[in-house]
């Protein structure tokens, strides 16, 4: 496997801060984003080095692993493990290479024991394989009920369910569909990332979904009835008269649905803006000016 300097991608050497991970990230994943780069296969590779790069180095422990084992850094664990066992086993042991096709262990742990397959009483150790990660752009839309898609990854179909309610930025497991296992060892997961567009007229904040609406200057004094969209609907709503610009109003059970708790939704806030006419006739402003002289405030 090709060794990617996860801080090189990065612009970044390995005395960068958390904060310094995090600008040079937001600022790269701009630049190379695919939207802004359409039909660019090197700008959409680009992309997915920094995003794996982020990943990794803005976790402490992911950090920590890679510091220390480079590219091996996700074997980190059965290093340690298969160190410690040669350790308790004493210096006399002997590790015989094994050669051939099946030698696919890195030239770190060739560096560590020696060879980079090894066989100690005729036993080789087992490695796991590779996570990968993928990222899922869908719209908003996609996302308002649950579904089944097929994904391509690495050359293979794989059919997953899509909850209904998945936020942008979620990371979902798919076990078993990573790299394959060294010597036998059991197959990587699969993680794939969510990036959803927003195509609504909504700002979603969880399950909560939240709209401004224009109401006419004459509906907020006297009151009266509106009809507004929903996501999928419309209602009636009745204005107070008085009605502040600003004020919010609650539709209960009329926002997102909730991440796995199917039939459960989240609320709609609708905020009022109330719309000053422009273009008023002479009789209408002459109207206006009879209500300031009358005291009208």
């Amino acid at each position: 496997m090709e060794f990617i300097d996860y801080y090189n991608v990065l612009g970044l050497d390995k005395r960068a801060t958390d904060k310094d991970i995090k600008k040079a990230y937001r600022k790269l994943a701009r630049k190379y984003h695919p939207d802004l780069n359409p039909n660019d296969a090197e700008a959409e590779k680009k992309f997915k080095q920094i995003n794996e790069a982020n990943e990794v180095l803005s976790d402490p422990e992911k950090r920590k692993k890679y510091d220390k084992y480079g590219k091996d850094w996700e074997h980190a664990a059965e290093f340690e493990k298969a160190g410690r066992a040669g350790q308790q086993r004493g210096r006399s042991r002997t590790y015989t290479y094994s050669g051939g096709p099946e030698s696919e262990f890195s030239d770190f742990f060739e560096s560590m024991f020696g060879a980079s397959g090894f066989r100690g009483q005729g036993r080789q150790v087992k490695f796991r394989g590779q996570d990968f990660n993928a990222e899922l752009r869908l719209n908003l839309l996609d996302v308002k009920q649950t579904h089944k898609r097929t994904l391509t990854v690495n050359g293979k179909n794989i059919r997953i369910t899509i909850p209904a309610g998945i936020e942008d930025g979620q990371t979902i497991k798919i076990k078993g569909y990573g790299g394959t296992g060294i010597n036998g060892g059991p197959k990587g997961d699969l993680f794939i990332t969510f990036s959803l567009i927003n195509n609504t007229r909504f700002k979603r904040d969880g399950a909560n979904l939240y709209k401004t609406v224009e109401i006419p200057i004459i509906k907020a004094v006297l009151g009266g009835e509106i009809i507004i969209n929903t996501l999928d609907s419309k209602v009636k709503l009745q204005l107070k008269p008085g009605t502040q610009n600003g004020a919010q109003v609650k539709l209960k059970g009329k926002g997102f649905p909730k991440y796995k708790k199917e039939g459960e939704f989240g609320d709609l806030i609708v905020t009022y803006k109330i719309k000053t006419p422009t273009e008023l006739t002479e009789d209408q402003i002459e109207l206006f000016k009879k209500l300031e002289a009358s005291g009208l405030k």
